[in-house]
């Protein structure tokens, strides 16, 4: 029983050390800076990201989302 304990527990330590070596799961996380546009936002995220490229600049913003139920232009840096 204890070999296998320490067979699963180098295992465990092996993947998780992979794992951290190779960024697998690095986030790509982005903060919502701002926002653009009329409320509701009538168009689409493609639309969103014009918008907030054009008040804002690219840097800083890299994406736009319309997103909520009021449907809001929310830029992302």
């Amino acid at each position: 029983m204890a070999k296998n304990i320490n067979s699963v527990s180098i295992t465990v330590l092996l993947f998780v050390l992979f794992v951290a070596s190779t960024e697998i799961l690095k986030s790509e996380a982005q903060t919502f800076c701002f926002e653009c546009g009329p409320v509701p936002f009538l168009g689409t995220n493609v639309d969103c990201f014009n918008c907030c490229k054009t008040k804002y600049g690219s840097p800083p913003v890299v994406s736009g989302v319309v997103e909520g139920s009021e449907k809001h232009c929310h830029c992302y840096c």
